[in-house]
């Protein structure tokens, strides 16, 4: 029973150094990262753009009444 005990603990205490080595390596990948951009709030394509204004949803009923008129275009011309 007691070797039984003891190679129980000597996993543990291999997967506590490999769980250790692992966040080290994690730690240097994220360090190396940091430069990095995030591909979203620094992109150059938002450079000049700006935010929606308050009349974007007359776009979108604009948008849905055209693609009604479209659609009722179509099954009238099937009949």
């Amino acid at each position: 029973m007691a070797l039984f005990i003891r190679q129980n603990e000597d996993r543990s205490k291999l997967q506590e150094r490999l769980a250790a080595e692992l966040r080290e390596k994690a730690k240097a990948r994220a360090e190396e990262a940091g430069g990095r951009p995030d591909g979203v709030t620094d992109s150059s394509y938002l450079k000049d753009t700006k935010t929606t204004t308050s009349l974007a949803w007359v776009w979108v009923v604009v948008a849905v009444i055209a693609l009604g008129l479209f659609v009722f275009y179509i099954i009238g011309s099937i009949k």
